[in-house]
């Protein structure tokens, strides 16, 4: 439609000052001076980058996937020998070659999979899907609605099952009934089945699967059972007429409902984290489900819609100079309003419904733990200062980490360890105490 906010444009803040971040897993803001900063890379254009380093793409929306997948490295994903190697047949800021390439690694890696199985080699053949999970993963992150799209995310599917079950992980597939469809999740199960379960969410641009390389493998290597699952809008529930929910407690509490019941976990016994838009999850349902121990977020994120409105001074300026967005952008954009349930990518509709999603701190008195990296923009930090102020918990801390840790980018995208070490540290204590 004209004049319709493309994702960059969303995830932007007011002003010239600064720049926000944005609704979706690991997006990263920079906080700009007044006077533009020299630019070593080039193309990027820092009013609207997300990373506060670049990594090796000069489109923002592309760098920031291609860092979180470099991350995954660590829990399983693709090397960064095999991600760069996929990078080089990518054209900078061009959707189908991002997608033919990630989709191409995911084949191969399948392949290797199949062979390493049929000798065998139950162990290298999961480590070769998980690696495949991962390829298909980020291709779908910048495909074109419809049959594609939906034919890469099946492969995700495919490939993670098969992984998970030649892995040897202690892990449970469920489906949560909602609103007579289901949430997809799995749970897996601490040696010790007295162990604290750590529900753990994604944001905007995730589905539960990928969680597991984001925190959930950490969180469960120190010492925790884990639930990860989609809320509505998250992973392929869409085409199940499941979009974002402004009360995320209900189908939270229909997930906890599952883990008590099927799963053993204890109310009072466990914790949930959220990250990104997992933000505005976490703060809600600190709010409203009583059976948390502890809540973290990275970052709070209780105010969704500020992002929005603070967005569409700034597209305007950029419309009138003639910028225009890359198909990465376009592609991730069309799908962030298909789940926000938002049809014709109308941005009035986006901020008049984002605008009742709103978090109230001052019925919150659990431990929360809000985490915020120190780069970025003006909003979040405003945001996880004021949450971290106004909750009534009487324990609550607020963790702003530097460049020097590796975390200093939305929701640590290039040290996701250093994540899950302040979230299990704190939950250590609080379970402990």
């Amino acid at each position: 439609m004209s004049g319709s906010l493309d994702r960059r444009s969303l995830l932007l803040g007011a002003g010239t000052a600064t720049v926000v971040a944005g609704l979706g897993a690991g997006t990263i803001a920079v906080a700009q001076k007044s006077a533009k900063p020299a630019d070593p890379f080039g193309e990027r254009d820092y009013s609207t980058a997300r990373v506060s380093t670049k990594y090796r793409f000069n489109d923002p929306d592309m760098d920031l996937f291609f860092v979180i997948a470099l991350a995954w490295s660590d829990t399983g994903g693709l090397s960064p020998g095999e991600l760069f190697y996929v990078a080089q047949s990518i054209k900078d800021g061009d959707a189908d070659s991002w997608v033919t390439a990630f989709q191409a690694s995911g084949e191969r890696q399948d392949k290797q999979a199949d062979e390493w199985k049929a000798k065998g080699w139950k162990r290298q053949s999961a480590q070769a899907r998980f690696k495949a999970f991962a390829s298909y993963r980020s291709a779908w992150q910048f495909a074109p609605l419809g049959a594609v799209f939906e034919s890469i995310y099946a492969k995700q599917q495919t490939a993670f099952k098969l992984a998970v079950q030649d892995s040897g992980l202690p892990a449970t597939f469920f489906k949560v009934p909602y609103k007579g469809k289901h949430l997809p999740g799995v749970f897996l199960q601490n040696p010790n089945k007295n162990a604290p379960v750590v529900l753990c969410l994604g944001g905007a641009d995730t589905g539960y699967e990928e969680t597991l390389f984001t925190v959930g493998r950490n969180v469960f290597d120190a010492g925790y059972s884990v639930a990860l699952a989609d809320l509505p809008g998250q992973g392929i529930t869409m085409k199940d007429d499941l979009h974002w929910e402004m009360e995320p407690e209900k189908p939270i509490g229909a997930i906890v409902d599952l883990l008590v019941a099927d799963f053993g976990a204890k109310p009072g016994h466990m914790a949930m984290m959220g990250y990104s838009l997992g933000g505005y999850w976490a703060t809600r349902a600190a709010g409203h489900e009583k059976r948390f121990a502890t809540v973290i977020a990275s970052t709070p994120f209780p105010r969704p819609v500020e992002l929005v409105t603070a967005s569409r001074a700034l597209y305007r300026q950029m419309a009138a100079s003639g910028r225009r967005p890359s198909t990465a952008t376009l592609r991730n954009n069309a799908v962030i309003y298909w789940k926000a349930g938002v049809p014709d990518q109308d941005e009035e509709q986006l901020e008049q419904r984002l605008g009742r999603f709103v978090a109230d701190p001052q019925i919150v008195t659990v431990p929360f733990l809000s985490i915020v990296g120190g780069g970025e923009g003006n909003t979040f930090q405003q945001q996880s200062d004021s949450w971290n102020a106004e909750i009534r918990s009487t324990r609550k801390k607020l963790v702003r980490l530097d460049a020097a840790t590796g975390g200093a980018d939305h929701c640590q995208a290039a040290n996701r360890l250093r994540l899950a070490q302040e979230m299990t540290g704190w939950m250590d204590e609080i379970f402990k105490s």
